[in-house]
């Protein structure tokens, strides 16, 4: 059994949900594109698919199986690709990982020119705010911001950014523009719940430092909720300046406290452990670095 040939095969019914699919894309027969299968699953030990007369889904296995073969396979295509001296020249399936209001802003806005640079590349954006499982849910690479909680992690920092206090006009002609950090105590913050730590933050202005503890009614549990509630005049918070880029360009929102500096945030290309960064996923990231830094 050429185990490669038969990798391929599996990826692609899983890829297709179906034998005779993949009979017609490889120009064999559909016996053989069965056999192949059924020898991984002699050779493994374990069922791989469960065949129905309408449908093929993998099994629990078979699902876990899927991702490390298809990997074996990208890795194996980009080192054929990087020996003829064309590894610019990006193809297969590409799977990313980032926030919902991180990608709505900045990734897909400008994603037209990466996919035509490479027009044999398909693209998968996860977008969740959630700390996906890089490995269980088969991330190429995750855009991730803030502190990496687990160090075992294979990142890279791209970028760094400001976190600032924002506002609408409206929200501060109703209640004043707070003028220290002390004075956000009674100010509306609008808090992430999902965020361990974020109604405390420390403010520093040269040798001067104040921590300060939010306060606030409304409490959400994604930055596009945090937006939105800014945006209607709900409250005032602290926020990356990636996340509302946007508004602070237009004026819709206000920055206040410019002269006091919050900790900086951390954008990074975070890969799954245990394995080498593919090309693919290594052109991403460097497409992130160039947007975001531009």
């Amino acid at each position: 059994m050429d185990r490669l040939a038969a990798l391929e095969i599996f990826v692609r019914v899983v890829d297709t949900g179906s034998f005779s699919a993949v009979a017609r894309q490889q120009g064999i027969g559909q016996p053989a594109v069965s056999k192949a299968v059924a020898q991984l699953e002699a050779w493994l030990g374990v069922s791989l698919i469960l065949r129905s007369t309408r449908s093929l889904v993998p099994t629990e296995a078979g699902r876990t199986f899927y991702e490390r073969a298809r990997r074996t396979i990208e890795e194996a295509n980009e080192a054929v690709t990087a020996a003829r001296g064309s590894a610019s020249a990006l193809t297969g399936k590409l799977r990313v990982s980032t926030s919902v209001c991180f990608g709505r802003i900045y990734v897909i806005p400008k994603l037209s020119g990466f996919l035509a640079e490479h027009p044999d590349l398909e693209l998968e954006l996860v977008l969740d705010d959630r700390q996906v499982d890089l490995v269980n849910e088969g991330i190429d690479v995750a855009m991730r911001m803030g502190p990496m909680p687990d160090s075992n992690m294979t990142a890279r920092r791209i970028a760094q950014g400001r976190r600032v206090v924002v506002a609408t006009p409206a929200y501060l002609q109703r209640h004043g523009v707070p003028t220290s950090p002390s004075e956000l105590s009674r100010h509306q913050a609008i808090i992430n719940s999902r965020v361990p730590g974020f109604d405390t933050w420390t403010f520093r202005k040269g040798a001067q430092e104040v921590s300060v503890v939010l306060q606030g009614r409304l409490k959400v549990t994604a930055a596009e909720g945090l937006r939105e509630a800014v945006k209607c005049s709900l409250g005032l918070t602290v926020a990356s300046e990636w996340n509302f880029s946007p508004e602070l360009k237009s004026g819709e929102v206000v920055e206040v406290l410019e002269d006091w500096a919050l900790p900086i945030t951390n954008l990074s290309a975070v890969y799954p452990t245990g394995r080498l960064a593919s090309t693919k996923a290594r052109a991403f990231a460097s497409f992130v670095e160039r947007i975001v830094t531009a």
